[in-house]
């Protein structure tokens, strides 16, 4: 029983790297779609260790390595493919002119500072209850949700942002930096039902679904960005009040 996490835990790096695979086939939209699968199994493997009680050392750094694949790498290499895309590129070549071969490969710092979160995350005590930086299964659920979108929203106002070279490009140097960022996040766990003490995930959870019933697949990245700012406000606002 006490393996069962771990098992879990082991298909979300399958997830990871089947992602992986389609995003290099530059099929995004499946690369996308295992990231999400991958968001699933990481959510129940916690889940799993918290009611058989089966927490581990081993099942610790094993999440952490899942997730540096499925929500760090993966989520770099969609971007570095919608890089190539925007620059009307097939094929990566060190032969292309040099501010193409930067800005292209430029989408790994996302995988860099997504190993630099989880290593922070691991060593951190005061990330039991929330969160220091962005958590990188929000931020590659962030990146994710761009192929679903040009793949359902072609030739509207969204695919033509996605697929712009300088969005690309501000996408990894600002999500670089969350991840890393002293900003509070709340966690999504709920420990009881008491709308006093979870008021912000009610509220959040509340946006989250009236959203998504009226934008569909648009709505995922404006609800990580809600996530954002909800959570800067509650940290330098709403808590420094409470003091």
């Amino acid at each position: 029983m006490r393996h069962i996490p771990n098992f879990i835990t082991s298909l979300n790096i399958i997830a990871g790297s089947i992602s992986v695979v389609f995003a290099l086939e530059n099929n995004l939209l499946l690369a996308s779609l295992f990231i999400f699968i991958g968001a699933i199994f990481d959510f129940l493997d916690g889940m799993t260790a918290r009611l058989l009680k089966a927490y581990s050392e081993i099942g610790k750094q094993l999440d952490s390595l899942a997730d540096m694949i499925s929500f760090g790498l993966a989520p770099s290499v969609i971007v570095f493919s919608l890089i190539l895309k925007s620059f009307n590129i097939d094929n990566f070549s060190f032969d292309l002119p040099i501010y193409q071969i930067f800005i292209s490969l430029s989408a790994f710092l996302i995988a860099v500072f997504s190993g630099l979160r989880l290593a922070k995350f691991n060593i951190d005590t005061r990330q039991t209850i929330s969160f220091i930086g962005l958590p990188t299964p929000a931020n590659a659920i962030f990146i994710a949700s761009f192929p679903l979108i040009l793949a359902f929203n072609e030739n509207t106002i969204f695919s033509s942002i996605i697929n712009n070279i300088y969005f690309l490009t501000a996408i990894v140097l600002t999500q670089s930096y969350l991840l890393v960022s002293k900003i509070e996040m709340f966690s999504l766990k709920f420990k009881t039902l008491n709308f006093k003490e979870n008021k912000l995930r009610f509220v959040f959870l509340s946006i989250s679904i009236i959203m998504f019933i009226l934008l569909k697949y648009v709505s995922i990245p404006l609800i990580i960005i809600i996530y954002i700012i909800l959570s800067f406000v509650n940290s330098y606002f709403v808590k420094r009040k409470q003091y």
